[in-house]
């Protein structure tokens, strides 16, 4: 059976990062500074410091680690379940090294950069666990190239059907097949709807042309706005199915980039604490 990545072994991963803000937040409570309040320069701000660095190197190294099939002994969703807790664990180890103070500087920089980080990974953990399955169901045992293949065929019946009912109507079903376009900008998959889109406007314009059809082409043009109607729900599960995907997806643009703009704030946060304090 499929063991989701938040379960994986049992929470061992979840149970680990418990136990490692526990020990933190049990030493941070105890401690006392010789000098002033807690803070990042303290023996123990140092020891977390040192520890959030380590968590922040190996949670960024999972990106080169998932491309890397079929090295070292933890398997794939050993590092992903751990990268989620260690990565929420974080956010503890940390806040207790920068002692809650923060200021216009580098340090709060990196640890702002920290933040999103790990809020763009939790969303992206969401989307994961999420849209998968929204997309199984919308497809309902079809691929996405299947769903377009259909479409391809009702386009042709349409083709067919339509040009026997008149110049209006089969101008309506040819002009909809040439207007309509699949995926598109990155807001119009993220919505995973079209309010123009042209198939809906070619159904509802050639159900009010057929009202004139004479009675020997009614039939044709019920079949016709059958055929208009099954392609609209198709393009419609198409789109919504671009829209997951782009979900899916999009919180990656964010994820990565502040990444690297995490590990350069980070290293200009080590290097000013060790050569210019």
């Amino acid at each position: 059976m499929h063991e989701s990545i938040l379960a994986f072994r049992g929470f061992k991963y979840l149970k680990l990062s418990a136990l490692m803000v526990a020990v933190t937040a049990i030493v941070y409570a105890v401690h006392q500074p010789t000098v002033g309040p807690p803070n990042g320069g303290t023996a123990l701000g140092y020891a977390l410091g040192t520890l959030g660095l380590g968590l922040i190197i190996w949670l960024a190294w999972f990106g080169v680690r998932k491309r890397r099939y079929g090295l070292g002994k933890m398997l794939l969703e050993d590092w992903l379940s751990a990268h989620v807790y260690l990565g929420l664990g974080l956010i503890v180890v940390a806040t207790l090294h920068t002692g809650f103070q923060f200021g216009w500087n580098v340090h709060t920089l990196a640890y702002v950069l920290m933040i999103l980080v790990i809020a763009s990974g939790a969303f992206g953990v969401f989307a994961y666990l999420r849209y998968p399955r929204l997309m199984t169901e919308n497809r309902r045992g079809a691929t996405q190239r299947e769903l377009l293949t259909q479409i391809a065929e009702l386009d042709v019946k349409a083709r067919e059907i339509s040009a026997g009912l008149g110049d209006d109507i089969h101008g309506e079903v040819m002009r909809a097949q040439e207007k309509l376009a699949l995926g598109g900008p990155a807001r119009r998959q993220l919505s995973g709807r079209d309010p123009n889109c042209p198939a809906t406007a070619a159904l509802k314009r050639v159900g009010d042309l057929s009202l004139g059809l004479p009675v020997t082409d009614a039939e044709k043009g019920r079949a016709l706005i059958a055929l208009l109607a099954r392609k609209v729900e198709l393009v419609e599960r198409v789109r919504r199915d671009l829209g997951f995907k782009a979900m899916m997806d999009v919180w990656l643009f964010v994820h990565v980039p502040l990444t690297f703009g995490l590990l350069a704030s980070l290293t200009a946060h080590v290097v000013s604490v060790f050569f210019y304090w």
